[in-house]
């Protein structure tokens, strides 16, 4: 029995369909992340599974039973909000155990939960403590310890990390994924930073424009984007994307003289004279001739420190490559960049799909 279904969940305000029909099966102890750019619909969709928000139509399924019209504190949930929303006059002790308190849990109960939580959480020492006198890190664990507490079917997390700092979404992510590994909790996690996708999910649902882009493992998302959209959104630096014109077993660089040999895998794909984007990770990139290579010229060098990225022109087009950071690249180099042809792909520009 799947821990959540989402059964074809469509929202419409008015005339303007938010929504348009998603359909995710998720496991008990999977860690679904939605991700996508704001207004794609994900923080709608949490809400629709939280009860917050009514589906137009479609269905929601937590523990194999309808939960559509059933109140949120009776749908077997816990959500983690953005805004931490603490209660202010009451302690860490108290906030983290007031659901369970609302419920009519016995003190001693309630107290053993807390502190189980609490130290799960390491904040044993601020239990004593109000809101105020918090860090942001420190509230943004007691609104986690107060969903933990109640040990629900489903966890539903709504950029929890967002207010953070960098240092601390860091080392918070770090403890999320920690916290999930020991527990084994079903999550669904709402974010627009595909870096918390990346390092939390188990499976990531790429949303854009109210539909699922790509459902998949971190992995697949990743090596195997099935859109360009998907190859554009996730991956820093982006993917680079190239113009390129099909001919003769070749692949032309549009604006420039320079083409490829068409990649194996792709031949039986694209006739002559179809117009393609070749996509190529940046981290994927080399100097030297070896593999599928370019001739280009160096226009910015950017130290990250842990690399040299560097964007250089191929003809009219621009291209990105990740380089070690001692490397000698200036404006005005010219460079030759080269990859394997096992990490290229290719797109048809007026579907948008990725050519299997």
């Amino acid at each position: 029995m799947s821990a959540l279904e989402i059964r074809d969940i469509r929202k419409t305000y008015g005339d303007v369909e938010t929504l348009k029909g998603i359909d995710i099966s998720l496991e008990s102890g999977e860690f679904l992340v939605l991700l996508g750019s704001s207004g794609c619909g994900k923080s709608t969709l949490l809400n629709i599974i939280a009860g917050l928000a009514e589906a137009t139509a479609g269905d929601i399924m937590i523990g194999g039973k309808s939960v559509l019209g059933v109140h949120p504190k009776d749908r077997d949930i816990a959500m983690v909000f953005q805004s931490y929303a603490l209660y202010p006059n009451l302690t860490v002790h108290r906030n983290i155990g007031f659901g369970l308190e609302m419920r009519g849990v016995q003190k001693d109960v309630r107290d053993k939960a807390v502190r189980e939580v609490a130290a799960l959480l390491q904040i044993e020492n601020l239990l004593d403590r109000k809101p105020s006198q918090l860090s942001g890190g420190q509230r943004q664990r007691v609104a986690i310890g107060r969903a933990l507490v109640r040990k629900p079917e489903v966890f539903l997390f709504d950029e929890p990390l967002s207010n953070l700092d960098a240092k601390l979404r860091m080392e918070t992510r770090t403890e999320l994924k920690r916290l999930h590994q020991m527990l084994k909790t079903t999550v669904v996690y709402v974010t627009h930073d595909q870096i918390e996708a990346m390092t939390l999910a188990t499976r990531i649902a790429v949303m854009r424009d109210g539909r699922i882009e790509q459902l998949g493992t971190p992995e697949e998302i990743y090596n195997r984007p099935a859109t360009l959209y998907v190859a554009g959104f996730v991956g820093a630096p982006p993917m680079n994307m190239l113009e390129v014109t099909v001919g003769h077993g070749r692949l032309q660089i549009v604006g420039s003289s320079a083409s490829l040999p068409m990649p194996a895998r792709f031949r039986d794909l694209a006739t002559d004279g179809r117009k393609l984007i070749l996509g190529v990770r940046p981290e994927t990139m080399r100097l030297g001739g070896e593999g599928l290579s370019l001739e280009a010229r160096a226009d910015v060098a950017e130290l990250t420190g842990p690399e040299l990225v560097v964007t250089a022109l191929v003809g009219t087009q621009r291209i990105m490559a990740s380089l070690p950071p001692r490397t000698g690249v200036r404006e005005g180099t010219p460079l030759i960049l080269s990859f394997d042809e096992d990490v290229a792909h290719l797109f048809d520009p007026e579907t948008g799909r990725a050519l299997a």
